[in-house]
């Protein structure tokens, strides 16, 4: 199974290597990726770079992962989300959405670029707290939960709920036991009920 973890101008390290080592630990394999190919993708307000290795490949990833930004709040983080909608991503990302075996995952701010891009309008999804208003501006039905698993698309909260988003991945795909001893692995326990969208019967 492969997981690829997006790079984009300004995103938010921990939402990035938080769930790429847990995952690429686990039972599958992590790759970093970025819209326009192999390079070095700086993070926000400058703290680190780290180097895609390949472009994004919708038909090639099981897992899509798009992490938020980092920079000013609010102001800072809505400009550098808002522009990756001049790159390829929102096209990649939207025929990530449109694969039935492709699950895309954001992390905290990672659900504002998929809504203001317009690909999640009438879904159920969470992200940051601070743009929860701004995801509904857009269409997108709010959940004010940590982890939000709408089927092929499943949404962490702020920050740190990476961690609980990669280890929900880990139960989801392979059972609770992958996820527990990732747990006992980095000494941490997922936190809060993940909210499930009601699938028809």
């Amino acid at each position: 199974m492969l997981v690829q973890v997006v790079l984009f101008d300004g995103f938010d390290p921990l939402d990035v290597v938080a769930p790429y080592e847990i995952l690429a630990n686990g039972p599958m394999t992590a790759e970093l990726v970025s819209a326009e190919g192999p390079r070095d993708v700086p993070s926000g307000m400058g703290l680190m770079t780290l180097r895609a290795a390949s472009r994004l490949d919708p038909s090639r990833a099981d897992i899509v992962v798009v992490p938020g930004a980092l920079g000013a709040i609010p102001d800072g983080i809505t400009e550098t989300l808002g522009r990756t909608l001049s790159t390829p991503l929102p096209g990649l990302l939207a025929e990530a959405l449109n694969r039935p075996s492709t699950t895309v995952a954001t992390v905290c701010g990672g659900s504002m670029i998929l809504a203001l891009a317009g690909l999640i309008k009438g879904r159920s999804a969470t992200g940051h707290w601070l743009g929860l208003d701004m995801l509904a501006a857009n269409g997108v039905q709010v959940v004010d939960g940590r982890v939000v698993d709408a089927g092929d698309l499943v949404s962490a909260g702020a920050v740190t709920s990476g961690i609980d988003l990669a280890l929900y991945l880990l139960e989801r795909e392979f059972g609770a036991q992958a996820a527990i001893e990732t747990e006992r692995l980095i000494a941490y326990e997922r936190r809060g009920t993940v909210w499930r969208v009601s699938q028809p019967g």
